[in-house]
């Protein structure tokens, strides 16, 4: 059964979108300034520009996800949000606790924890 979007569901993917674009074009196209303001030194753009360019995929994902009608047509997009988001906050944690990771990196933990609630509460609504 292929049951319509929530609103919510649609608004969470347009929120995503529109971050994940910020964050990945940032990380893709101007790696060491995003790093400067972060406090990182970064050594090595290129693995900070992947990371990006994932980003930039995902938020292209959710884009093609808002403009969805159905259920099916995003349950794939939902679990894998979920897994990311779940992964990135356990991995910001750990840098922030026990890496080094500059402070300003709660903002991300912070960020991926509200997107992994979001829709890991749509997945459970389904």
């Amino acid at each position: 059964m292929n049951t319509q979007l929530s609103q919510g569901l649609k608004t969470t993917f347009l929120i995503h979108f529109i971050v994940g674009l910020l964050f990945g074009l940032g990380f893709l196209l101007i790696p060491k300034a995003l790093g400067n303001l972060y406090g990182l030194n970064v050594q090595e753009p290129e693995i900070y520009r992947l990371l990006g360019g994932a980003m930039v995929g995902f938020a292209v994902s959710s884009w093609m996800s808002y403009k969805a009608t159905g259920w099916e047509s995003v349950r794939i997009v939902v679990v894998m949000e979920i897994f990311w988001t779940i992964l990135g906050t356990l991995v910001m944690l750990y840098a922030l606790l026990f890496a080094g990771f500059p402070a300003l990196g709660c903002l991300n933990a912070v960020i991926l924890a509200a997107f992994a609630i979001a829709f890991g509460w749509f997945y459970l609504q389904k």
